[in-house]
């Protein structure tokens, strides 16, 4: 006899043939998709760890900065650092000869104060402040008596703080025949004892020729400066 066919297994066949078959270019599209994912997601990576890198450097950068201020917040510079080198001129005391150092004289020409005392002997006085009354005082009377200091062998400077401008003015002012010198980080000031809390103390010194310090008032009232700086000079021109 024939077989029968079953209806049942046919049908069953009939919808496993007809089932859709995955398209090829479908699973190479995911695939691309997929791919692209990683791609972005990498470099969504890189780019965080770069600007962890970034932000690390700049606090690096920023704690390279704070390294160069002081423990009171200053900057520290090249420029600082060679200040306090020339202020490191030790003390000048009686006997000690006058240091080498470039200070500007009231025209703004360098004068090194070692080579004032090469071939006479120097007073040197000391003032506050140019074109105020006290120190104006203590200038004129060693204007009155500079024949003097100078016929026994000795030239007369003034040192001050104050700008060349400002002791130009000053000088011109009241006809001071004597040159100024200006010293406005006190570093000459300082190395005489005449230099405390940012002032200048009123004083004089007499140096010999050779540069040696032979005598010191300090501090000093303006109009008794001239006076005791030429009496000392007195007794040294009679030795």
């Amino acid at each position: 006899m024939p077989r029968k066919t079953n209806p049942a297994a046919e049908g069953s066949d009939s919808k496993i043939e007809q089932a859709p078959r995955r398209s090829t270019r479908l699973s190479t599209a995911q695939s691309v998709a997929n791919d692209s994912t990683a791609s972005n997601a990498k470099r969504t990576r890189d780019v965080d760890e770069a600007d962890v890198g970034s932000a690390a450097g700049s606090k690096k950068a920023k704690s390279t900065d704070r390294s160069t201020k002081d423990a009171k917040g200053s900057e520290v510079t090249d420029d600082s650092a060679a200040d306090s080198a020339i202020s490191a001129i030790p003390p000048i005391n009686i006997g000690d000869k006058l240091p080498s150092l470039i200070l500007k004289n009231e025209q703004d020409e360098d004068v090194d104060v070692a080579s004032l005392t090469t071939d006479r002997g120097v007073v040197l006085f000391l003032v506050p402040k140019a074109d105020t009354p006290g120190c104006t005082n203590q200038a004129c009377g060693f204007r009155d008596s500079y024949p003097d200091f100078t016929s026994a062998g000795f030239d007369v400077y003034c040192l001050s703080a104050d700008k060349p401008v400002a002791q130009s003015k000053w000088k011109t002012k009241k006809h001071l025949p004597y040159a100024l010198l200006s010293d406005p980080k006190r570093v000459l000031i300082t190395a005489l004892g005449a230099g405390e809390g940012g002032k200048t103390k009123r004083s004089h010194f007499v140096f010999l020729k050779g540069g040696q310090l032979a005598d010191k008032k300090l501090p000093v009232k303006p109009v008794d400066s001239p006076k005791l700086a030429y009496e000392f000079v007195q007794t040294i021109s009679k030795e």
